[in-house]
């Protein structure tokens, strides 16, 4: 059974708090194409994961988790529109 990280986590306590990923960018000092290495999933330094917690005073546990590959993200499959697309 493949895993990967998902990142929903994170794109939930933005909108929570109000924050847009240009203001994340700013206040976590992470570049744009991070960001959007998070907005497709895909792999990232730990470095990265540690200046946004950093950033938005919270744990990796609050801006990311561990799924099945095959898990639907509130009913979309992967590579479908997330909450990363709506900030």
């Amino acid at each position: 059974m493949d895993k990967r990280i998902s990142y929903n986590r994170l794109w939930k306590l933005l909108i929570d708090r109000g924050i847009n990923k240009t203001q994340l960018k700013q206040m976590s000092g992470v570049s744009t194409t991070s960001i959007a290495k998070m907005g497709k999933g895909e792999n990232l330094n730990t470095d990265v994961l540690l200046k946004i917690c950093s950033a938005l005073n919270c744990s990796t546990d609050d801006i990311m988790e561990v799924v099945d590959n095959n898990q639907t993200n509130g009913g979309l499959k992967r590579g479908v529109q997330t909450d990363a697309e709506n900030l």
